[in-house]
């Protein structure tokens, strides 16, 4: 899955293996589309050889999920399973239109196929990411990272192999038919202390300059009208929310623990990737804990 919104199918007969796991919608059968202007939250390079994209998925296009399943997703069709990839703050409600359009598609993806899996993660990590990659890029050239409401928001990164494990175990048909997993790292850590973090990785001294909400957004506003915004609007409406698995979903095992995968840590994965914003990247040795 590369941005957002990716839909999987495996047919019953199948084996495992990365052949195995399907796009619906090559053929325009079945197509979901989303917008992701969330920091990159869904992009999920390092799997995309498994779990492929989904078409015409990206910062233009409408928010609205459109499905068109044609008989794609019937039984006769030799689709046994699918899995659409959403995200944790999916919420018809949400002030955030990333928020809404995913749970649009989540409501279109049951609407089509009533036993879909649907999994959730936080902030997703890996070589390829662009939360850890882009402030670790803007620290090389910014005197300053900015802190947006502070640094108080609350996410579970999740590495990118975990959720790709997640993924095919369910293909395979592990957990229950229908049911919506939120995927989460096992640490939750505050948006100031992911940027001190990536600042130590990197063996960069910056500024964390605190900007509150209602600021932000009036800078992400003007920010918008460039051809590659750094920020808009939408990122700092679902900067207002925490992103973490829910209690309930930890009480009812819809959870990484629940399809026994023990995730990654940040510490095990992100300094093999992330060494080449270092001054002098592999040659600079960075004392870093974990």
């Amino acid at each position: 899955v590369h941005r957002t919104d990716g839909l999987q199918a495996r047919s019953r007969d199948q084996q495992r293996s990365t052949q195995d796991v399907v796009e619906l919608g090559l053929d325009g059968r079945l197509v979901t589309r989303g917008i992701d202007r969330r920091m990159g939250t869904q992009d999920l390079g390092p799997a995309q050889p498994a779990l492929k994209a989904s078409p015409g998925v990206g910062l233009d296009d409408t928010p609205v999920p459109v499905i068109d399943h044609g008989g794609a997703t019937h039984p006769e069709a030799g689709v046994g399973s699918l899995v659409q990839v959403s995200a944790i703050g999916a919420d018809a409600n949400s002030p955030a239109e990333y928020a809404r359009s995913k749970a649009a598609g989540e409501a279109a993806t049951r609407a089509a196929f009533p036993t879909a899996t649907i999994m959730r993660p936080s902030i997703v990590f890996g070589p390829e990411d662009q939360f850890f990659n882009r402030f670790a890029e803007m620290a090389r050239f910014l005197p300053f990272l900015p802190l947006i409401g502070g640094g108080e928001t609350k996410f579970q990164p999740v590495y990118v192999g975990d959720v790709a494990e997640a993924i095919a175990r369910v293909l395979d048909g592990a957990g229950k038919p229908g049911t919506t997993y939120e995927l989460g790292g096992p640490e939750v850590k505050s948006f100031k202390a992911l940027l001190e973090y990536i600042l130590t990785v990197t063996g960069r001294s910056r500024a964390l300059l605190p900007v509150p909400f209602p600021l932000a957004r009036l800078q992400a506003s003007v920010m918008e009208l460039l051809p590659s915004p750094m920020l808009t609007v939408d990122q700092v409406n679902m900067l207002e929310t925490d992103n973490v698995v829910s209690a309930e979903a930890i009480a009812q095992k819809r959870t990484l623990a629940g399809l026994a995968i023990a995730p990654a840590t940040i510490e095990s994965v992100v300094p093999r990737y992330l060494y080449r914003f270092r001054k002098h990247g592999q040659f600079e040795r960075v004392d870093v804990k974990g």
